[in-house]
């Protein structure tokens, strides 16, 4: 019996998490959300990412999942609360997971501007690690980069060092990528940081978590990723995330179009 679990981001994030999933385990039903209408969450306020979350809970409501990979970590950092009184079910976050195996003491976050606002990897690092500094810096202009039908290479290496800047200008030790559309530009980042400086990309931090909650039955890893039980649901644009698909995942995917508001 496979396990249904929901991941859920504003667009093509979410891939860091499903991949990281698949990679260890096969007895899972995925259902991907991507809100593609209202990407990027990261300059959102507060209580729209909390309204938002909101219709994301009653899109999953009749999909009897059995957890919900949060794969957006502004709608973490703003209403990890909203996701798991409404659902009641295992709620999986990103900033939590990844605030268990920081284990350096100066430490630096790259994230949306949102996330950078609510200081939610701050405190929940602070809350475990008592004598830790964070450094977060703000990257309004990545997703929007990310999302694009074909990475522009310059541009993101323009950005890259910009954003990186005053992180290493405080001797950080680890770097957080603290949106899930961070680890997609993983080796150009990679490339800017000093090798001792240890990248974390949050993916593996969470899927770690699931993993020891829902034990993996014997024999089911992959030997390569297989798509095969994933279903994808996006509010807008679909032929633009088929291409997307096709660009990170290498796959051709039936692609759903709903409404959230109307539960379509």
């Amino acid at each position: 019996m496979k396990l249904k679990v929901g991941i859920f981001d504003s667009g093509i994030g979410g891939f860091t998490i499903l991949n990281s999933l698949l990679k260890t385990r096969k007895d899972v039903e995925v259902f991907y959300l991507a809100d593609t209408k209202r990407t990027p969450y990261g300059n959102k306020n507060f209580n729209e990412i909390r309204s938002i979350a909101k219709e994301i809970c009653n899109w999953f409501e009749d999909k009897n999942l059995d957890a919900l990979l949060i794969a957006c970590n502004t709608t973490n950092a703003c209403a990890l609360d909203v996701l798991e009184t409404n659902l009641k079910i295992p709620c999986f976050d990103l900033i939590n997971s990844v605030s268990d195996i920081v284990s350096k003491e100066i430490i630096g976050v790259l994230a949306t501007p949102t996330t950078v606002k609510s200081s939610y990897y701050k405190k929940a690092i602070n809350l475990k690690k008592e004598n830790f500094v964070i450094f977060q810096q703000d990257c309004p202009e990545f997703v929007s980069e990310i999302e694009k039908n074909k990475l522009n290479l310059k541009r993101i290496n323009l950005l890259s060092d910009y954003y990186l800047s005053p992180l290493l200008k405080k001797n950080i030790q680890e770097l957080i990528l603290g949106c899930s559309h961070y680890p997609l530009i993983y080796d150009v980042l990679r490339n800017k940081v000093d090798p001792n400086i240890n990248i974390i990309d949050p993916s593996n931090a969470l899927i770690k978590k699931f993993n020891e909650f829902f034990l993996i039955p014997e024999n089911s890893c992959y030997d390569c990723i297989s798509y095969n039980n994933v279903r994808f649901f996006v509010t807008a644009k679909n032929e633009e995330f088929s291409h997307k698909l096709k660009y990170w995942l290498e796959i051709n995917k039936e692609i759903r179009l709903v409404n959230l508001r109307s539960n379509d």
